[in-house]
């Protein structure tokens, strides 16, 4: 293939084998330039153009898809059986623990499960009942429960 004799057909393979490593390596960036690609092929089906124009139509149509993928991207919401995945400690807000430690100085710590998490609020003494109202960074606030 010669840069200069560049036709559809050069465009409609290169297209071809974006698409076949999208698929063999998927993370829904090489299906845009192959399409990209077969946008320049359809065009030089009727259009007569330099090899110059059609990779500035080619990186011009790539770059022009991607704001197109984030909006298609944006509006797929995808409904799990986990939605806390990856966000654990969002799954604890509301929920009301027992200290085992004290809160001294605004923070602590608590044993949720297998995991010891980081904790603000209040000084308290341990054995008290505290319900977790939001998250801080990586820290848990905790409130005292009204006995």
């Amino acid at each position: 293939m010669q840069l200069a004799s560049l036709g559809a057909s050069d465009w409609f393979i290169i297209g071809g084998l974006l698409f076949v490593l999208e698929v063999l390596a998927p993370g829904a960036f090489l299906a845009w330039l192959g399409l990209a690609a077969l946008v320049v092929g359809c065009i030089s089906l009727y259009v007569s153009w330099t090899w110059q124009a059609q990779f500035i139509a080619f990186a011009t149509f790539s770059v022009a898809l991607v704001p197109v993928w984030q909006r298609l991207t944006t509006r797929i919401k995808t409904e799990t059986d986990q939605p806390f995945l990856n966000r654990r400690a969002e799954s604890f807000i509301g929920r009301t623990f027992t200290l085992q430690k004290p809160i001294v100085n605004g923070s602590g710590t608590i044993g949720i499960d297998d995991t010891v998490w980081r904790i603000t609020g209040a000084d308290l003494p341990a054995g008290s009942r505290v319900k977790i109202t939001r998250i801080d960074g990586t820290a848990l606030h905790v409130e005292l429960v009204g006995s």
